[in-house]
């Protein structure tokens, strides 16, 4: 995230030359579970780090970038502290999780109401007409938690655009165009019927089904 965070702290710097004056930008990151971030430590390093770099004094918003559950399972706990130890620590003003599922959100969820009292305010998971099948429980678990759902890729890719077929694809080397090769004789329904909906609104399919999204209570970042 180091690169990411260096080209924010240049375009929004915090202070000007000549005033010095400090000029707080709302700026949301996420925080990867590398390997070496095992301990609460490192989490609140990497924060303090990544504020270095954006030149700003807090972040508005701390996310996990997923979770170590499945193949990692001692950091889980580790990072879970970690982050609210950003929050304790006033370098953040709120925290949330990124591509958790609905079991483990329910548990990042437990543990930070009761054994830290710091509300999780955020979870962020690929969310379109397409992933529903999934995303609908989340939706349930966000509800009871009173958590924000974040919708990452409410176009699936690009595939809801509604620009591609089997005859057009994306051009040759670009990794949707396999992808887009196998979902596309799936999606066909959904794919015309959304084409349908977008003619009679007079809207593009693209502002269809980002709106989607939001009726489903989620905010989309396309």
């Amino acid at each position: 995230q180091s690169q990411k965070d260096d080209f924010w702290g240049g375009l929004f710097p915090s202070s000007s030359p000549q005033k010095e004056v400090v000029v707080p930008q709302q700026v949301a990151t996420k925080f990867a579970p590398y390997p070496w971030r095992i301990t609460r430590g490192s989490m609140v390093s990497a924060a303090r780090e990544s504020l270095k770099r954006l030149e700003q004094p807090k972040l508005a918003l701390a996310q996990l970038h997923w979770s170590t559950a499945n193949y990692q399972p001692f950091q889980e706990r580790a990072l879970w502290e970690g982050i609210a130890d950003v929050y304790d620590e006033g370098l953040c003003d709120a925290v949330g999780v990124s591509n958790y599922g609905p079991n483990q959100l329910q548990k990042i969820s437990k543990y930070m109401k009761e054994e830290r009292n710091v509300p999780l305010a955020t979870a962020q998971i690929q969310y379109s007409l397409m992933t529903y099948g999934v995303g609908k429980e989340m939706n349930s678990v966000c509800a009871d938690e009173n958590i924000r759902l974040i919708s990452y890729s409410p176009l699936c890719l690009g595939l809801l655009t509604c620009k591609y077929d089997l005859d057009n694809l994306p051009r040759a080397g670009n990794p949707r165009r396999q992808l887009f090769r196998e979902l596309l004789p799936g999606a066909k329904t959904l794919l015309s019927t959304l084409k349908v909906m977008s003619d009679e609104l007079d809207k593009s399919p693209s502002q269809v089904a980002i709106n989607w999204c939001l009726c489903k209570g989620t905010v989309p970042i396309p």
